[in-house]
């Protein structure tokens, strides 16, 4: 990786002696020999991860690192621990005191995700426990050769190659480190598997389908014939090795869970605390679903009325088209109504979510990372019904894309959301912040902007849009509450399952893939948790404003900071540390 931040620079400790008398002590350190000092240890320790991660790399635009992929091994896995522990000493050598205060703020956030790092690679393991990293990290290292047009296509295809030629030994790593594996990652690993064996043998190749190269073309058949093999015999070592002997515990523990959202949100509230705020704002979203309901009609039930609200969606065929159709006017109200300053004029890609994604996602948008200059589509994934399902699977997947969720989801990934915030990005103020996603704040900011889009006034006031809205809020809810509960070992896959029907209010196919994502994501509790944190800020900051407050104003400031946990922001748009809930 080129470092962006590089600067030349001597450390230089002048130690005065006097003439008759013992050495005198050194003087203190200059508080630019720390800015520098904190400068080159943030370009180190990029260039360090980036070796490690090279599908990271790509994503947020440094190419160098394109014909690599992970090393999965022991080795180095141990070597990416111990480079981790050797920055977490270099950073604790600088003294936050003698930066500014947006890098002493930055200093705090590197630190803290150095942690969380650590905290996956020596304690929760992820590497060792779920069968789904190995094909799931490759295919997504494919993709974003495919899809990003960084490169002329020969040339993303060398690399492509380069890439094919090394999954084989990352899969028999993946068989090499898989031990204690718990039965719901074997399923939803061997769920995925068609899809992806299907992404290599069809999507790759149409993806570089004008490439007329003889040479590279049959380089491109061999590399990718080896890796549908290599996915085919991983496939084969999950069913006959690991589903019969899965016995292992997708429960992470309260320690973890703790230290997790410590160290990736900044957040320290106790567990118990959390699930009181997390089970009072779904009681309230609950309310106030009932009062909306009432407005639609007053003499059925809530249930009722939810189920007319859920017939009126698209058929199948057309739900990338309905999603494309709202764009547009989401975008306008934003301008019109001075809710927030959009970077670019140009609206993302929507399209089929990739098949190796399809099993944990019901939508999500994949942007180019804030150092690529030349990559610049956005692509909005939406899973459709898979053609196979049974009609009524269909039907009932359908539902959960009904108009009112159609528009909360389009808000959430696209406008304001996920798309406007990552296109801020770019103009984060530091490297550590143009690099660095905090769960809560990128969520958070997202979900937020669900409510606050009809509560601006978008949508008219349609009581079926706030339904929908209400809906993907108890969504969130559910997750809060289940995330905690069954990594904490009070509730089990199947009462999750329940849970999000009952109290959640979703459909069935959705409840089942909330579940299952749960196992594998324990902290998705970080949509509500975000939510409530920006909502206060927002509140303390229009106090503390008065007649100068606007929201553009609020929403600008907010999205400047870059994706970093709250605490972060209240420091800097308020002045002070108070609590962030």
């Amino acid at each position: 990786m080129t470092s962006i931040l590089s600067l030349a620079f001597t450390f230089m400790l002048a130690i005065f002696n006097g003439g008759t008398g013992a050495p005198k002590q050194p003087t203190a350190k200059p508080a630019e020999d720390e800015a520098v000092a904190f400068s080159k240890t943030v370009d180190d320790y990029f260039d360090s991860y980036f070796r490690f991660h090279p599908t990271a790399a790509t994503a947020a635009g440094f190419h160098q690192q394109d014909s690599e992929l992970e090393d999965f091994s022991r080795p180095t896995i141990d070597a990416e621990i111990a480079d981790s522990e050797h920055f977490l000493a270099r950073l604790d050598k600088i003294s936050s005191a003698d930066l500014s205060a947006e890098s002493a703020a930055d200093l705090d956030l590197l630190r803290s995700s150095i942690q969380a790092n650590l905290l996956e690679l020596k304690d929760i393991q992820m590497w060792r426990r779920d069968p789904n990293t190995y094909p799931s990290q490759v295919s997504y290292s494919l993709f974003l050769i495919m899809q990003r047009e960084f490169a002329p296509q020969e040339d993303r295809l060398r690399l492509l190659i380069a890439r094919e030629r090394l999954i084989p030994k990352v899969l028999i790593e993946g068989q090499q480190n898989l031990s204690d594996v718990p039965p719901i990652y074997v399923d939803v690993a061997l769920e995925q598997m068609p899809g992806e064996i299907d992404f290599l043998r069809n999507d790759v190749p149409k993806a570089f389908s004008a490439v007329n190269n003889p040479e590279l073309l049959a380089s491109f058949k061999t590399t990718t014939d080896a890796a549908i093999k290599a996915f085919e015999n991983y496939q084969r070592f999950l069913q006959k090795e690991i589903q019969p002997k899965a016995n292992g515990d997708f429960r992470i523990g309260a320690e973890n869970y703790r230290k997790k959202l410590l160290y990736e949100e900044m957040v320290d509230v106790p567990l118990d605390h959390l699930l009181e705020i997390g089970y009072a704002d779904l009681r309230r979203n609950q309310q106030h679903l009932k009062e909306v309901a009432a407005q639609i009609d007053p003499n059925r039930s809530v249930m009722e009325v939810l189920a007319d609200l859920r017939k009126d969606h698209p058929p199948a065929g057309q739900l990338l088209q309905s999603f494309r159709d709202v764009l547009g006017g989401e975008r306008q109200f934003i301008i019109d109504k001075k809710i927030v300053t959009i970077p670019s004029p140009v609206l993302p890609i929507v399209e089929e979510t990739p098949p190796f994604a399809r099993a944990l996602t019901t939508a999500s948008m994949d942007t180019p990372g804030a150092y690529d200059t030349k990559a610049t589509q956005a692509m909005f994934n939406v899973t459709t019904p898979d053609p196979k399902w049974k009609p009524e699977q269909i039907e009932d997947w359908m539902e959960g894309f009904n108009r009112g969720t159609i528009i909360s989801t389009s808000v959430h990934e696209a406008y304001p959301g996920h798309y406007v915030q990552f296109l801020w990005v770019k103009q984060a103020p530091s490297k550590v912040r143009k690099l660095i996603f905090c769960g809560s704040n990128a969520e958070g900011w997202a979900h937020y902007t669900e409510q606050m889009m009809l509560d601006e006034g978008f949508g008219n006031g349609d009581p079926k849009l706030r339904m929908g809205q209400l809906i993907d809020a108890l969504l969130r809810n559910a997750r809060f509450i289940a995330g905690i509960e069954m990594h904490t070992g009070k509730m089990t896959m199947e009462q999750a399952r329940q849970f999000f029907i009952d109290e959640g209010y979703q459909v069935s196919t959705v409840a089942d893939m909330e579940a299952k994502r749960g196992t594998s994501d324990p902290t998705y509790l970080v949509y509500t948790l975000g939510k409530l944190q920006i909502m206060k800020l927002r509140e303390d900051y229009k106090k503390q404003r008065g007649d100068q407050f606007s929201l553009q104003d609020f929403h600008d400031r907010f999205l400047q900071q870059g994706s970093v946990p709250l605490k972060i922001i209240r420091k800097a748009m308020l002045g002070n540390d108070s609590p962030t809930l």
